[in-house]
C-alpha cells in the first residue's frame, strides 16, 4: 500500500501548528484548575510521528520512566499509563463509564463499521447477545474446529516440504493460514489463502484487508487524516480504494448467501458458518439486520481472529526456540494426547485433534497462556469516559507490552 512516510512533507508543514494548539489547550486547562495534578509530558505528536516504526517500543520506553504519562495532541491530552489500579478502575470498577467513543468509531468506521469492536450501548449489547448464542452451539464449534484442523494440515504440508535448508517466513504462513480459516467460519467461503490457490478477487481482498487494517493504525497518530480524506489524496485515496475492494468481496458473498437462503431454506439451516447463522437470525428479527450490518458483524469476527492468533503463534513459536527443554515437553504431550509414538501424516495428525485429546493438554495450555502474558495479542485497547471525572473527559486503552498487565490511559 502507499503509505505516507510520517516525515511527509503535508504532516511536517502541519506539525508545528498542531504542536503549538496542543501546548495551548494545555495551558489553558492547567490555568482552570492550577491545584490539579496532571501526569508529566513525555511528547507530542511529532514525537509518535517520528516513532511510528517503533510505536509500542517508544510507549515501552517512557514507560519505564513514569508509570502514567501524557503525549500531546492538537484536540486532546492522551494519557497512559501501565499501573494496574488504573486498569481494575476501568475495566472493572467503572467498567460501565468506559466505551470505545466517538473519536475511535470515526478512525475505524471505514473498515469495521459498527460491529462490535466500534460501537457501545445498545448495538453492542445485541451483537454479544447473539454471537455468545451462536458460538456457544455445538454446531459452529464443531464447524470451526474441522476447519481449524484441515488448515494446520494444510500448513504442515508447507512447512515440511521447507524444512531443508529453504527459509520461511512462519508469521506470513500463520496470517494467510488464519485468514483462511477465519474467514471460512465467518462466510463459509474459502480464499485459498495458503496455498496461494485463491481466486483473483481473493487475493484481492486479502491485500485490501491487510492495506486497510494498516491505514486504521496510522490514522490514530496522524492529525490530518480526515483532511486527506475529504481531498481524496495520499493514504486516504489508498484506503477508499481499499475500502471499496472489500466491500465489493464481501457484499457479493452476502449476496450468494441469501440467493442459497431463497432457493432452500431448509437446506440452507444446515450451514454453519456465522454468516449464515446471522441470516437466519434475520428471519426471526427482519428489522434488526441489514446488508452493511452484516458485513460489519462478521469483518470484526475476521479482523479479530486472524491478528490475534497469527501474532500469538508466531510468538509461541519464538519463545519454544529459545527454549528447548519447553519445546520438547510440549511436543512429548501432544504425541502422547494424539498418536502415541506413531509416525503419522499431517492430515491423520489432524484429524486426531479432538476436543477430548485436546483437553489433555495442560502444558500447552500453560505454555500458551504464558506467551500471552508475555507478548499480549492485543497491545492496547482503547475506551473513552462516557461521564466527565474531575471535569474532563478520559478515555482508556489497554496493556502496553510489559510483563505487567497494564493499559493506556488516554485522558482527554
Amino acid at each position: 500500500m502507499g503509505m505516507d512516510s510520517p516525515l511527509s512533507l503535508t504532516a511536517l508543514l502541519a506539525l508545528p501548528l498542531a504542536l503549538l494548539l496542543a501546548l495551548y489547550v494545555a495551558s489553558r486547562r492547567s490555568g482552570a484548575c492550577p491545584s490539579r495534578k496532571y501526569p508529566p509530558v513525555a511528547g507530542t505528536i511529532l514525537h509518535q510521528l517520528l516513532n511510528y516504526h517503533r510505536l509500542m517500543e517508544y510507549h515501552t520506553e517512557h514507560s519505564r520512566w513514569h508509570r502514567t504519562f501524557r503525549v500531546l495532541t492538537p484536540a486532546c491530552n492522551d494519557v497512559y499509563t501501565v499501573d494496574p489500579a488504573n486498569v481494575e478502575y476501568v475495566l472493572k470498577a467503572n467498567f460501565a463509564n468506559y466505551g470505545k467513543g466517538a473519536m475511535m468509531h470515526d478512525v475505524m468506521e471505514d473498515l469495521l463499521g459498527d460491529g462490535i469492536f466500534n460501537v457501545d450501548g445498545a448495538r453492542w449489547r445485541h451483537q454479544r447477545k447473539v454471537a455468545s448464542h451462536e458460538f456457544s452451539t455445538r454446531v459452529l464449534r464443531d464447524y470451526s474446529s474441522a476447519v481449524f484442523r484441515d488448515t494446520a494440515a494444510e500448513l504442515a504440508t508447507i512447512v515440511a516440504a521447507a524444512a531443508g535448508e529453504e527459509k520461511v517466513d512462519v508469521h506470513d504462513l500463520l496470517m494467510r493460514s488464519t485468514l483462511e480459516s477465519i474467514f471460512q467460519v465467518g462466510f463459509g467461503v474459502s480464499l485459498g489463502a495458503v496455498f496461494g490457490s485463491s481466486s483473483e478477487e481473493g487475493l484481492a481482498f486479502a491485500k485490501a484487508f491487510d492495506d486497510a487494517s494498516e491505514q486504521v493504525l496510522y490514522r490514530f497518530i496522524d492529525p490530518l487524516w480526515k483532511a486527506k480524506r475529504l481531498l481524496n489524496v495520499l493514504s486516504e485515496a489508498d484506503m477508499k480504494r481499499s475500502v471499496r475492494t472489500i466491500n465489493n468481496f464481501v457484499y457479493a458473498v452476502i449476496d450468494r448467501k441469501i440467493e442459497q437462503m431463497g432457493r432452500d431454506q431448509k437446506e440452507f439451516a444446515k450451514k454453519e458458518d456465522i454468516l449464515s447463522r446471522f441470516l437466519l437470525e434475520t428471519e426471526q428479527d427482519p428489522g434488526c439486520f441489514d446488508n452493511k450490518y452484516l458485513r460489519d458483524i462478521i469483518l470484526n469476527f475476521v479482523i479479530a481472529g486472524r491478528d490475534t492468533t497469527a501474532g500469538t503463534l508466531a510468538w509461541f513459536l519464538y519463545v519454544l526456540c529459545r527454549n528447548e527443554a519447553v519445546q520438547d515437553r510440549v511436543a512429548e504431550e501432544v504425541r502422547a494426547a494424539t498418536t502415541g509414538d506413531r509416525d503419522v501424516g499431517a492430515q491423520e495428525f489432524a484429524a486426531s485433534l479432538t476436543e477430548d485429546a485436546i483437553s489433555k493438554m495442560q502444558y500447552l495450555h500453560a505454555a500458551l497462556t504464558e506467551t500471552l502474558r508475555l507478548y499480549p495479542a492485543i497491545p492496547v485497547v482503547s475506551c473513552q469516559c462516557h461521564d466527565a471525572i474531575g471535569g474532563r473527559r478520559i478515555s482508556i486503552p489497554w496493556c502496553l507490552l510489559t510483563a505487567v498487565a497494564g493499559c493506556q490511559v488516554l485522558l482527554v
